[in-house]
This record gives structure tokens, C-alpha cells and sequence, in this order.
């Protein structure tokens, strides 16, 4: 009976195992953060106006005066052996501004996409996805400084299409992707494509990537309207790297350079449709993060940005020389405090353009400068 009993058992525990190889992993994961902060002008006036509201750096997010809420994020993703799905939802004004360009939604969806990892080499996705593009990302839990710099406000957000990921080797990755015009996030309103690459290279001390984007984003002339009826844009090019690396166990450095340009495009005329007499218009800037840590719970960093619009640019400045040109100098001071899983986020931040884009604390005339203050408290879980 031994000699029968033991092969039986070995038998039955060999495939038990090998069902279990063959049976798929199910994983399901939440996480999220929410954000609060407060922010005052140090040079200028703390509260809105029946039409004027209270000056604020001309980047995303953090620009309410005061007591304010950023949004409260929940992302939820569940994978089931080499396919998989993640939900990532937004709730309140920094969600809002994250994912403007939603039509038919109420303004919760930051993303949403499935994905199949066809080897271990390859990862395909479709749905929508926050972008590539930058150093900085729309979770304020991602971010060293809280405040974002103009680079990342005035790139694109995020991307709905199908892209294709690829590792090259242990340290290169490749990904390319065929998307709708940047921002339109839940359908594609205007009939054209955009195009996206990028060429990765990470190891254990730092990364690099290169990432492009091209597509025209706001449609070609059809004589129906066409996003606004009588102009279109021609297309966007914009050339971005992002890298850092650790210099030391204490010291950080990151950097991000980025270039954008679009075309003049077309009009109506009485005469039918014509090409757009002028320059072609963007911006480009540069920005150095260096962060220091002083122990496992406190760190202070610093962002310098440099920022140009050219022939009108992105309308982020609002105010340009003759030709359409102005440019700012960013620099954000920012400490990282951490509570567990709370950080809290004192920040102090110069904003110097060459153009009075700012009003001034009487309201009686504009400045070049606007230094403010703010802290702000983003839990993650």
C-alpha cells in the first residue's frame, strides 16, 4: 500500500501545481491621494473681484486664493493574468482643470484604459492615458513642488488612443502611439490624428527620455463649422527630454527641456480657403529640479524654470512685445515634510517676466513679478 500511497501523492501535488501555474493571477489594486493647500500674494491683492480675480502665476492647479481644495483621485486597476484594466477617477477643481476638454462627462475621468501584455517585452494599451510629455505630473502625490511649472501647463495633459510599449533591453524602452488631438479625452471631435514616440533609457542611479509628438489638433477646414467655424490651426510638433539622476544619496537633479510649434494653418476667405499669412507660433523653456534630502522625513528642493512664447505662443502670458514674444523666470523653493503617509508642502515662488502680466496690489496698474507663498497637504494612499 506504501508503494502505491506515495506515487499517488506525488502525483496528485504535481498537478495541483501545474493548475496553478496554468490559472491566472487575478489583482486588484486601489490607491489614490487627496490635496488641500493655502496660498497668499506677497506683492499683490488676496481676493477675487466681481471680474478680476486674484493674480496667480499663469500655470495649472494651485492658483486659488486663500483656503483652497485641489481634488480628491482614486485609481482603481485589476489584472487578470497578462490583460488588465485601470479606472482612474478625479473629483474637485484641480480634477476639473486636469481633463478640460471632457465633453460628454461630469469631469471625472483622468483615465481609463485596458492593456494586454503580449510578451514580456511588449505592452499594448488603448483608452486614455496621461501624457508622456514632461517631468511633472497631474497627482500632486507624484510631484516634488506643488505649484506646476509652465512647461507641463501648457503640453499636453493627457492622450486617448493606442500605443504600444516596448523593451529594447534592461535599460532602453520604445513606445509609439497613435492618438486623437491632445486633451480630447473621451471621443475624437474634429477627425484628425496625432502621432507619439518616445525612446527611454533608465538604470538604478537615473533615467532619460525622449519623447515626441505631431499631429494637427484642432481639425482641417471642412466649411461645416469644423471646432469653431472659420480657422484652423496647422499642425503641432513638439520635441521634449526629461531626465534625472541621483548624484548622490542626498542630492537629486532633474531636468526637462521642451519645444512646441504649430503651423499658421488655414482660414476662410471670400475667395474659399486659404493658408494663414504669418509665422508659424509656440514656446520652448528649460527647468532644473535639485532636491536635497536632510533625513527620511524632511527635504527641501528647488524648480528654476525659463519660459518663451513666440508669435503668440500658447496664450499663456497674455502679454506680448511687437512681435507677439515674452518670457518668465520661474523659481519655486519648495521643502517636502512627511507624516506618514501626509506630506506636507511649504512652498515660496517668483514668477519674473519681461512683460507687466500681473496687477499690481492697488489694482490701478500691472507689474513683472508676483512672489507668493503657499502650503499645501496632499495624503496618499
Amino acid at each position: 500500500m506504501k508503494k502505491i500511497y506515495l506515487p499517488l501523492v506525488l502525483l496528485f501535488a504535481l498537478n495541483s501545481h501545474a493548475q496553478e501555474e496554468d490559472s491566472p493571477t487575478n489583482s486588484f489594486k486601489i490607491s489614490g491621494s487627496v490635496d488641500v493647500y493655502a496660498r497668499f500674494n506677497l506683492n499683490s491683492f488676496n481676493r477675487n473681484y466681481d471680474d478680476i480675480d486674484a493674480p496667480a502665476p499663469a500655470t495649472s492647479f494651485a492658483n486659488d486664493p486663500g483656503f483652497a481644495i485641489g481634488m480628491a483621485n482614486v485609481i482603481m486597476s485589476y489584472e487578470t493574468g497578462k490583460v488588465g484594466a485601470v479606472a482612474d477617477l478625479v473629483y474637485g477643481p484641480r480634477g476639473e482643470d486636469a481633463v478640460f476638454n471632457s465633453i460628454g462627462s461630469p469631469n471625472i475621468v483622468n483615465q481609463l484604459y485596458v492593456y494586454w501584455n503580449v510578451s514580456d517585452k511588449v505592452t499594448l494599451t488603448l483608452g486614455n492615458w496621461n501624457t508622456y510629455l514632461g517631468y511633472e505630473v497631474i497627482s500632486p502625490a507624484a510631484n516634488f513642488n506643488y505649484s506646476t511649472s509652465y512647461m507641463f501647463s501648457y503640453g499636453p495633459f493627457s492622450h486617448t488612443g493606442i500605443k504600444a510599449d516596448f523593451e529594447l533591453s534592461d535599460e532602453f524602452s520604445a513606445m509609439v502611439a497613435v492618438m486623437n488631438p491632445t486633451d480630447y479625452t473621451e471621443f475624437n471631435p474634429v477627425g484628425t490624428y496625432t502621432l507619439g514616440a518616445q525612446l527611454g533609457y533608465a538604470k538604478d542611479t537615473g533615467s532619460a527620455f525622449l519623447n515626441f509628438l505631431y499631429g494637427d489638433q484642432d481639425g482641417n477646414l471642412d466649411g461645416i463649422g469644423n471646432n469653431g467655424g472659420d480657422a484652423s490651426a496647422g499642425s503641432t510638433f513638439q520635441v521634449d527630454l526629461t531626465a534625472g539622476v541621483d548624484l548622490s544619496d542626498e542630492f537629486y537633479l532633474g531636468f526637462n527641456t521642451t519645444y512646441n510649434i504649430t503651423s499658421t494653418g488655414e482660414a476662410y476667405t471670400d475667395t474659399g480657403i486659404r493658408d494663414i499669412d504669418g509665422d508659424d507660433f509656440g514656446f520652448y523653456g528649460a527647468a532644473v529640479y535639485l532636491q536635497y534630502s536632510l533625513s527620511d522625513s524632511f527635504a527641501l528642493g528647488t524648480r528654476g524654470e525659463y519660459f518663451k512664447e513666440f508669435n503668440g505662443g500658447a496664450g499663456a502670458l497674455g502679454v506680448y512685445d511687437a512681435d507677439g514674444d515674452a518670457g518668465v523666470f520661474a523659481l519655486t523653493v519648495s521643502g517636502n515634510i512627511a507624516i506618514g503617509d501626509l506630506m506636507l508642502i511649504p512652498e515660496i515662488r517668483l514668477d519674473s517676466a519681461n512683460q507687466d502680466i500681473f496687477l499690481n496690489k492697488d489694482i490701478d496698474g500691472t507689474q513683472d513679478s508676483l512672489a507668493s507663498v503657499l502650503l499645501a497637504a496632499v495624503y496618499k494612499f
